[in-house]
């Protein structure tokens, strides 16, 4: 009897673990895991949003690499938008977290007023750049206008349509400064007085010791800005609706409209799994790329060690 109880309660014991993890569990294979697999196989099919599928196999991607080219233009035009867009989300938040590190009277105050636009929600900003990006009586043509300069049409002109985009797209930087912040705070501060003794400018100091620790963050930012890139839609549908003239008809926009406007489930979802194999490519060439410029304390550690031994 005693080593029937004792093996219940070990698998009681082994279970207990997966007792509490099963939300999380139910809800990755209901909204995560098993859209995913649905989504794969749709896009095999010319699935209509009404009307029974049909087994194509690959000719959705068929079509897509030969027939359509609004297809490469969206592409195209996406990876124009985080050539620009990821460079820019990359240094804002790290010039902002390197002046909220520093001792000065106010910047906790800063720090709140950085972090705010990141909790906004995108149907807001979209609304406020709206007001701001406005050509008639927007603020920034407005402020413009104090300095002699005349705005541009933001959302109404092809060349400026996706420089708008990007510049309400770079507001929401908080979470990126956040994180940059506080491994910019966990740097002792022996480093930088060693500098000083050393003779090293302010900028030396950054760029000879804040860069090469944070590295691994800036690896981490980079890698979630460029999928952020790759994803855009709210703005541009609420913003701009991808035009004027399609300039900003990003690949995001592009999926939808397959799926939700022309009921082209199917051929959405083939659209959608190129743009993951995309995104898995680019991350994997982040990755191998960054055992080139990526500081690791710890091997640093190990080296250290190995030298010391020879």
């Amino acid at each position: 009897m005693d080593a029937r109880l004792s093996k219940k309660s070990k698998v009681m014991e082994k279970l207990t673990p997966y007792l509490f993890i099963s939300p999380w569990l139910i809800g990755f294979f209901a909204f995560t895991a098993g859209p995913l697999a649905l989504s794969l196989v749709m896009s095999f099919y010319d699935w209509p949003v009404i009307g029974e599928s049909t087994f194509i196999g690959l000719g959705n991607y068929i079509r897509m690499f030969t027939q359509d080219s609004q297809f490469w233009d969206s592409l195209g035009l996406t990876l124009k938008f985080a050539v620009i867009f990821v460079p820019l989300n990359m240094i804002i938040p790290l010039v902002l977290a390197m002046l909220i590190a520093t001792n000065v009277k106010g910047s906790n105050l800063f720090r709140v007023i950085f972090y705010i636009p990141s909790v906004v929600s995108g149907v807001a900003v979209a609304i406020i750049w709206g007001w701001i990006l406005d050509s008639n009586n927007g603020i920034l043509n407005y402020i413009l206008s104090l300095v002699g300069i005349d705005g541009p049409l933001w959302l109404q002109d092809p060349k400026w349509a996706i420089v708008a985009i990007v510049i309400a797209s770079a507001w929401g930087v908080g979470n990126m400064m956040l994180i940059f912040y506080t491994d910019i705070k966990s740097i002792p501060s022996s480093y930088y007085e060693a500098a000083v003794i050393d003779g090293a400018t302010p900028l030396q100091q950054f760029f000879k010791i804040t860069i090469p620790i944070i590295t691994p963050t800036i690896l981490f930012n980079l890698v979630t800005s460029t999928i952020s890139a790759l994803q855009q839609l709210t703005l541009v549908i609420l913003l701009t609706g991808g035009g004027p003239m399609k300039s900003t008809y990003f690949y995001g926009l592009f999926v939808y409209e397959n799926a939700f406007k022309h009921h082209r489930l199917g051929y959405a979802s083939a659209n959608a799994w190129v743009m993951f194999f995309i995104i898995l490519g680019m991350t994997a060439v982040i990755f191998k790329s960054s055992s080139a410029w990526v500081f690791y304390e710890n091997e640093v550690k190990k080296t250290k060690k190995a030298k010391r031994g020879k």
